[in-house]
This record gives structure tokens, sequence and C-alpha cells, in this order.
């Protein structure tokens, strides 16, 4: 057998994601309902995530994403692995959920790691259904801000509540963060960062900005305008944006679901005042997690070529890239 031969799919050398249990409460399947009776393709993609992080629970231990997920979300995304599976797909459902997940994870470590002490926040963007408040211990001497929808906020507090507030010790859901605060706010409005303060946000502690699937349903204005905002941070304290930023082939994926786009956001972000940017593909080795095994895969393939590179030179199919970018910026370091 060739070496290439014996490479296996994606997720092989796994554990089988099965579907998994959690505390599904008749409360909790009728707050589901109304979920997807009433929420709208951006809000439903919040419960979405959700579920590939429970799915790929293995690699991201995530003990509330099922409930937040939902049962139709989890039994979709885990009907699409079963068929990958059996299809030898070299991409399983939900990987890009995973590795995006791991990667965030990641960078928000070490970039409180990075302040050295003291008290740091950390601000999520579009949270949805984010419980990274409970998960992760990094966190433990962070005060984390959760900004969403007022009916996503309202909702994912239900959730834990019915789910996870029981007197019995071995069912509850402890936040690890020094303090969790959720903020009901539309980050399309103008109002979002003056709530933002309101709440508790303190603009010269060292903060973390974290964007994950988050922009490119934004319009181009919107996207620019939350951008600016953080930005405008920099001159005042240590401030570290993580974010991922689809290219302009990847937007046209989702009949027009996608608007904000860059194809080159390490040139962006600097012209915003950024003064150091990173910039990861899905598969490189900081953004692998050992899931991106298969030189084969979509995401492998894409990485190689340069990013001016607009069609696959093998099949003539768009480039459709997700890039994972750290973006910071300090008092000592801002050019005036």
């Amino acid at each position: 057998m060739s070496e290439q031969e014996d490479i296996q799919p994606e997720g092989s050398m796994r554990p089988e994601m099965k579907f998994p249990d959690f505390p599904s409460s008749d409360t909790v399947k009728a707050l589901h309902e109304t979920i997807e009776d009433e929420w709208d393709f951006l809000q439903l993609s919040a419960c979405q995530t959700a579920a590939g992080r429970a799915l790929w629970e293995h690699v991201i231990h995530d003990p509330a994403a099922a409930v937040l997920a939902g049962e139709r979300q989890l039994r979709s995304i885990h009907e699409k692995i079963i068929k990958d599976r059996l299809n030898n797909s070299r991409e399983i459902s939900g990987v890009i959920i995973a590795v995006r997940t791991l990667w965030f994870d990641s960078k928000i470590e070490d970039a409180i790691n990075s302040f050295n002490g003291g008290e740091s926040q950390v601000v999520i963007l579009g949270a949805g259904m984010d419980a990274r408040a409970y998960r992760l211990r990094c966190l433990k001497d962070a005060h984390i801000f959760e900004v969403d929808f007022p009916k996503l906020v309202q909702m994912k507090t239900l959730l834990l509540q019915e789910a996870f507030g029981s007197t019995n010790e071995h069912n509850q859901l402890k936040v690890v963060a020094k303090s969790l605060t959720r903020i009901a706010a539309d980050i399309r409005e103008d109002d979002w960062y003056e709530k933002l303060q309101r709440s508790g946000y303190v603009p010269h502690r060292n903060t973390v900005w974290v964007l994950e699937g988050i922009l490119y349903y934004l319009s181009d204005l919107n996207a620019m305008q939350v951008l600016k905002t953080i930005a405008a941070n920099c001159p005042f304290t240590c401030t570290i944006m993580l974010a991922d930023f689809m290219n302009k082939s990847s937007t046209t994926l989702s009949n027009s679901s996608f608007h904000f786009y860059s194809d080159w956001p390490d040139h962006l972000l600097p012209s915003l005042g950024f003064t150091d940017v990173k910039l990861s593909q899905i598969g490189d080795p900081d953004a692998d997690f050992g899931l991106m095994r298969d030189p084969l895969n979509l995401f492998n393939k894409l990485r190689h070529l340069p990013r001016s590179v607009q069609n696959h030179p093998d099949d003539g199919k768009p480039c459709c890239r997700l890039y994972l970018v750290k973006a910071s910026g300090s008092p000592e370091k801002t050019v005036t």
C-alpha cells in the first residue's frame, strides 16, 4: 500500500461521535420548539454551532452544548456525520466548527496568559450559545461579557436554568470565570458599546474580544463599525481581537446569508489601528489539532495555494477560504 493510500479520512482515528445524552425536560423541548418556529437563519446558526461542539465532544468537552443546540439541530448534524463516514468523506461534518472552536479556545488562553496576571475582560460579540465561561479554566480571573440579540440572551438563560438549575450537585453547571454578564444588544445598532459599558465593561482594562462566526453575517458598514470600535481601544489598554473572516468566494455559499468579507484581513486590520496581526487557515500548524491529517482534504488543498488564486487549478472551483485572525494593539505600540 502506498503512503497516499494509507491516509485515513478526517475523524477516522477518533472515537465515534454518538448522539449525546443530555437533560431534556418537556420545558427544554418546548423552548427549542419556539426556537425552531420563530428564529431566523442567523439566530439558528447559534444552535447549529452548539450542535457541532456537542457532537465533537471528545475534543471540545462542552457540557452545555447539547442542551443549547436542541434535538433537531443535533440530529441534523449527526445524520450528516454518519453519511460522511459511510462515504469515506475527506471532511466530516462539523470538523470546521471543531477546529475553529479549538483555535479560539487556545488563542483565548494565550491572550489571557500574555496579560501576565491581574484582572482581564473577555467580550464575546454575537455570543450565541457559547459556553466558554463554564468550561475554560483559563478564565478563572476574567470577567466575561456575552453580547447578543435580546431574544437569544433570554432563551439561552432559560435553557441553562431549566437544564442545569437542579439542586442536584451532579447536575449543576458552574461558571468558571470570575464573573459572567449577558448583555441584550444588537451589534448592528449604534448603542451596543454603550450598553456594554453600562453593564460593567471597563475600557482601560486588558481585554480579549472574541468574534467567532459573526462578522460575515454583518453588512460591510456594520462589520467595519464593529472593527473600528474595537480598534479604538488599542491606545488605552492591551487589546487582543480574535476573529474569523471569510474571503469573497465564501460569501457565495449560502444564498446571500453571508455579506462582509475580506480577502486580506492582515492588510485591513493594521489600517484600522491594530499593530500586530497574525493569520491562519484551517489546517495550519496552529489550526489543525490532529483533525486535518488528510493532505487532500479541501482545507489543506487550499492553504497551499497563494491567497491571490481565486479558482482552484485542479477543478476550477472557487477557492472558499476561512481565515482565523489574531489582531492586537497596546498603548506603547500605538502609532500617533
